[in-house]
């Protein structure tokens, strides 16, 4: 296997905080992402799911203690789910509702609880999470179609402007996949959309994947996701959405940082949305690796995650 390239040493500007959460990563030439490491180590695929979960478990309970925020699960159209809502508060006196898609390569469940918890705890928005079906067993477009059925039960109940969805890393890559089918199945666009550190062009490896060391080993993107895409044509819209019609998504922010593998991914599809006349931001943060904001504790996540909570709540309504 070839060297991977050195990641020079952390700017001033990087708080102190996330230098010691990173440098460990970086110093054992590991991915940014905890799956990775599972990968390698677990024999099965089932050990590598209830690892990335127990790696999980002290994070999920400090950031429910921290954001005063209750988890159960539960199936909404036959598709397993977990209600995430800040203490005390009344879901029936408030509509709004935000449809979380966790991150993990389609392979684990990265993140279902810590992309979740602090945006419910900032808004006061119940949250929805949904675990989809995941690569290899269940390929495109199983989870597509399960974040689907989950969507349309909200709509049943709600009116689009009161919900929103949005997604890390593999959900995001999936939540740019149910817009692209929204607009398929010509239903309401949701309010809002929130596609963090993601893709929506699985055939090409971008820039940034091609330079920093591969999130998954030594697998790009595309070919991680080779289970997850099966036998469907890398540049099909609703596979890529990058290659097909965007007009008239919703309002989208988009977050990334400057040493993410998806940063040129992230800009490209922003800039496609842009070109396409959709209302959509880019936040970027510096220094900091893949999907931050959901496993790493430090003042660049807490902005992070404040600017997604803002960003739902100026858009939803009530």
């Amino acid at each position: 296997m070839a060297d991977r390239p050195v990641q020079p040493p952390f700017a001033p500007t990087v708080s102190e905080e996330a230098r010691a959460a990173m440098a460990p990563l970086l110093a054992a030439g590991s991915a940014p992402e905890m799956t990775a490491t599972l990968m390698r180590n677990a024999i099965t695929r089932k050990a590598v799911r209830a690892a990335a979960v127990n790696h999980l478990k002290p994070l999920n309970k400090s950031r429910a203690k921290r954001f005063d925020v209750a988890v159960s699960k539960d199936k909404v159209a036959g598709v397993p789910v977990k209600f995430v809502r800040r203490r005390g508060s009344d879901a029936s006196a408030d509509q709004r509702l935000l449809i979380n898609f966790h991150g993990g390569g389609f392979m684990v469940d990265s993140g279902s609880e810590t992309e979740t918890i602090p945006i419910a705890g900032l808004t006061g928005i119940s949250v929805v999470t949904v675990m989809y079906r995941m690569a290899p067993e269940h390929p495109f477009p199983a989870a597509v179609d399960d974040a689907l059925a989950v969507y349309t039960d909200a709509l049943s109940q709600r009116p689009a402007t009161a919900i929103g969805i949005y997604g890390t890393s593999a959900g995001a890559v999936l939540t740019g996949q149910l817009l692209a089918r929204i607009k398929a199945e010509g239903l309401p666009m949701p309010a809002a959309a929130g596609v963090f550190s993601g893709s929506a062009d699985l055939a090409l490896v971008s820039d940034c994947e091609a330079f920093l060391p591969s999130i998954m080993g030594a697998r790009t993107a595309p070919d991680t996701l080779a289970d997850y895409s099966a036998g469907t044509e890398r540049t099909d819209p609703l596979l890529s959405p990058l290659y097909g019609d965007l007009s008239g998504l919703p309002p989208t922010l988009l977050m990334t940082s400057t040493r993410d593998q998806l940063l040129s991914q992230t800009v490209r599809f922003h800039l496609a949305l842009r070109k396409a006349g959709v209302d959509a931001d880019l936040l970027v943060y510096e220094a900091m690796l893949h999907a931050f904001w959901a496993y790493m504790e430090c003042p660049e996540t807490d902005d992070a995650l404040a600017a997604q909570a803002a960003f739902f709540s100026r858009h939803l309504v009530r």
